[in-house]
């Protein structure tokens, strides 16, 4: 059964419910501490510093105790599009002005400047959805939708709507769990009425043409829950007031402050080293 398993290997965008520290915290200190680490690694200049964030980032996951080999299954997909990525970062880079320069083949030069532009790039991707991946275990799409509309509720004074920003941010966020549990199930049809999915034959075309037959009616499955989900928002009288309520009050405590004062310190760590 493990072939139809597609929901463990998207583990971005699944809410892991452990009761551990960092899930208690408040959504808007989970927020913020998402914005900050976003901010340090996309500015980052040095790799030293991308190594401290992601060793931050795993005693973080160790500590809200997800599985570590659970976590690291976000970075499969990726994966080989992000070292494709980093090897032309390395071309890029590498020049024949630059005089260390390792090797050459033909008239292509691989210079110490590059291989280090290349890991920077490999190693700030991999931070980034770490750390994405990391929020989505800690934060429900409920508290990540109230947090960030707590945070954005003084636009709402000079018109700026931000309940339908959030609200398409929530959708967005679960979109890849349901497609992924949609094709399960949608697999699990196919092969009790004879479609090959257990087949033992590896390899990129095997691969193509087990998926195609799912592409038809995930496409259509997605746009009858698009469809019900606009009339779901339409009877429930979505967007007939500019503000919402909230049955649960957030409490900002020591502990919230505390959390994001360590994460004020390692992003300029980061950013400084």
């Amino acid at each position: 059964m493990s072939e139809f398993d597609f929901l463990s290997r998207v583990p971005l965008g699944q809410y892991v419910p452990t009761g551990s520290f960092l899930h208690k915290l408040d959504p808007r200190t989970k927020v913020l501490f998402v914005l900050l680490l976003v901010i340090a690694f996309t500015f980052s200049k040095s790799l030293l510093g991308l190594c401290i964030g992601l060793g931050f980032l795993i005693v973080l996951t160790i500590v809200a105790k997800i599985d570590l080999k659970f976590a690291l299954k976000s970075l499969l997909a990726p994966l080989p599009f992000l070292i494709i990525f980093s090897i032309l970062q390395i071309f890029f880079y590498s020049s024949r002005q630059d005089p260390n320069i390792l090797f050459s083949i033909w008239k292509l030069h691989f210079t110490v400047s590059g291989v280090l532009a290349g890991a920077m790039l490999l190693m700030r991707f991999i931070t980034l959805i770490l750390l994405l991946s990391l929020a989505s275990f800690c934060t429900s799409t409920s508290e990540l939708s109230q947090g960030i509309q707590r945070l954005l509720n003084p636009l709402n004074y000079i018109k700026i709507r931000t309940m339908d920003f959030v609200m398409v941010l929530q959708i967005t966020l679960r979109f890849v769990p349901l497609m992924a549990q949609t094709a399960e199930r949608i697999a699990k049809a196919q092969a009790s009425r004879g479609a090959e999915w257990e087949t033992k034959r590896r390899g990129l075309l095997n691969k193509i043409k087990q998926i195609l037959p799912l592409i038809v009616p995930l496409f259509v499955i997605s746009l009858r829950r698009a469809e019900n989900l606009a009339l779901a928002m339409d009877a429930r009288a979505y967007g007939y007031m500019n503000h919402r309520t909230s049955m649960t009050e957030m409490r900002f405590t020591m502990k919230d402050a505390g959390f994001l004062l360590l994460n004020i310190i390692v992003s300029l760590a980061i950013f400084c080293v």
